[in-house]
């Protein structure tokens, strides 16, 4: 009798067993969706919000950029310029292109036209002719604006590339990777000038001298014309974009689409017509359906696991710790946490102030996404105008407002003629020493209107700097929880600190 017990003890306990494993259910981490390709050498589609790589071919390999060059161009004039001030073609300017290159609106030498209308032209119609005027404006020269290209594209993490002229014609020194360009997109788009002018679809440019009526120009981005399905360039969310061609080039993309919330960048290089469209169309369509962004802020949970955390420096209690609002962006059949997560105290170069740690996300080995690690009372801080390390930045009521310019409010003065210097009509005739004199006077004078006029400049551009970082101090304490009257109590209190360590 007991051993049959035992037997159905056992018997029971096994199938109890097998019936629980059969109800277990494992999640497998979804591959990453790769069903999808192009024609063009070389593409890529990038998420603008968290930087991933969707989908990729040869995006580490320099290839000609084209005239997408243009967005980088335009990207710079909109951070040096303002869109009313006028620009001067110069007889370089509008002759010094490669052969063959165009020049759709006749541009020519002593055009006096609007940055806001150059930077149409530019975006709209390609011209090179505009490319080289503003380059002049901003810079003074086109060397110079290379320079700052140059210096531009390694600030944001580009490592591929290299740029020797504003417009994007042909030049062995003038080279993209595929990945590389769609960083300069995305930090292109972020402007809002380039934004809203690379998706402009028509527009008016003013009187010139072959144009006295002024001109209508149109997009030539044929997936952002395109309105509807019935047209094969057709990609629903298209807004913003660049195309380019030279003959070494081939045909080049970028395009700029939103669908839900989500932000997508896509390049083609060494592209061929009209191909070049559908591979951009295809890869923004795969990049739409099978991936999705998920919510740092809404679904990690570190800051909670743990009550302090020990970065670069020093330590900090969580409870005054933020994690920023980004996002990771991982397969549509994933979860947020199938993506891993790696804790970085030594932070990259040109990381935020207030920043102490960051969590970098990946997914097979594949960057996702990261977040920096805020500490709130640095934060505001920092908001309210102090820096780490002693140095400030400049504040109301401090030194560097516009002033006048130098010799300002003075009157010329001139030398007194002498009864031997007049002819009997009374007309002032100057020997051969006063003519160089006036000469001298004449080149001194124009120095001196140059050194005002950069004077002048520099002043503008830092009273403009100062009012975007006083707007940027409002946007960051409103994003950590802080009102006008927190605001503004910061202000006094930085401000009366200041003025007890100067006494």
């Amino acid at each position: 009798m007991y051993r049959m017990l035992k037997k159905i003890t056992s018997f029971i306990i096994s199938s109890i067993m097998v019936t629980n494993l059969g109800m277990i259910t494992v999640h497998a981490r979804p591959d990453w969706p790769s069903d999808t390709g192009i024609m063009a050498g070389a593409g890529i589609v990038m998420d603008a919000d968290s930087k991933t790589v969707l989908f990729g071919q040869q995006i580490h390999v320099p290839f000609p950029p084209a005239s997408i060059t243009k967005l980088l161009t335009a990207l710079i004039v909109a951070e040096n310029s303002s869109l009313d001030e006028m620009v001067t073609f110069s007889h370089s300017a509008v002759y010094d292109v490669e052969a063959g290159s165009g020049n759709k609106l006749a541009l020519d030498e002593g055009d006096q036209i609007s940055v806001e209308d150059c930077l149409h032209m530019l975006m709209l119609l390609s011209s090179n002719q505009s490319a080289n005027a503003l380059a002049e404006h901003v810079a003074g020269s086109r060397e110079a604006f290379v320079e700052m290209m140059n210096e531009r594209i390694a600030a944001i993490g580009c490592k591929e590339s290299h740029f020797a002229n504003p417009s994007g014609l042909n030049d062995s020194q003038q080279y993209v990777s595929a990945y590389d360009m769609a960083l300069i997109a995305a930090e292109a788009f972020e402007n809002e000038t380039v934004m809203k002018i690379s998706s402009t679809k028509k527009y008016r440019v003013s009187p010139t001298i072959n144009n006295p009526e002024g001109a209508n120009i149109s997009m030539e981005h044929k997936i952002l014309m395109a309105e509807n399905s019935s047209s094969q360039f057709y990609c629903e969310g298209a807004l913003a974009g660049k195309i380019g061609y030279t003959s070494i080039a081939g045909n080049t993309l970028v395009t700029y689409a939103r669908r839900d919330g989500r932000n997508l960048i896509c390049v083609i290089l060494k592209g061929t017509q009209p191909q070049y469209y559908l591979d951009g169309k295809t890869i923004l369509n795969f990049g739409f359906a099978s991936f999705k962004n998920e919510s740092v802020q809404n679904s990690e949970t570190f800051l909670q696991e743990q009550q302090e955390l020990e970065y670069q420096g020093g330590s900090c209690p969580t409870s005054r710790l933020r994690l920023e609002d980004s996002v990771i962006t991982i397969p549509a059949t994933a979860q947020f946490f199938d993506a891993e997560r790696n804790l970085i105290t030594e932070l990259p170069q040109g990381h935020p102030e207030a920043a102490v740690a960051m969590l970098q996300y990946t997914y097979n080995d594949r960057k996702v996404g990261s977040a920096y690690v805020y500490d709130k009372e640095l934060e505001a801080r920092l908001a309210a105008g102090e820096t780490v390390g002693g140095s400030e930045e400049e504040t109301e009521g401090s030194s560097g407002g516009e002033e006048e310019s130098p010799g300002s409010g003075s009157e010329e003065t001139l030398p007194d003629e002498t009864e031997a210097e007049r002819t009997p009509g009374g007309r002032f005739q100057p020997d051969a020493g006063q003519m160089r004199t006036g000469a001298v006077v004449l080149a001194a004078a124009a120095i001196a209107g140059a050194v005002v006029f950069v004077v002048m400049r520099k002043r503008r551009k830092e009273r403009l700097r100062r009012e975007e970082r006083r707007e940027r101090r409002r946007q960051r304490l409103s994003e950590i929880g802080y009102n006008e009257e927190d605001f503004e109590e910061l202000m006094r209190r930085r401000k009366k600190e200041a003025a007890d360590r100067k006494g």
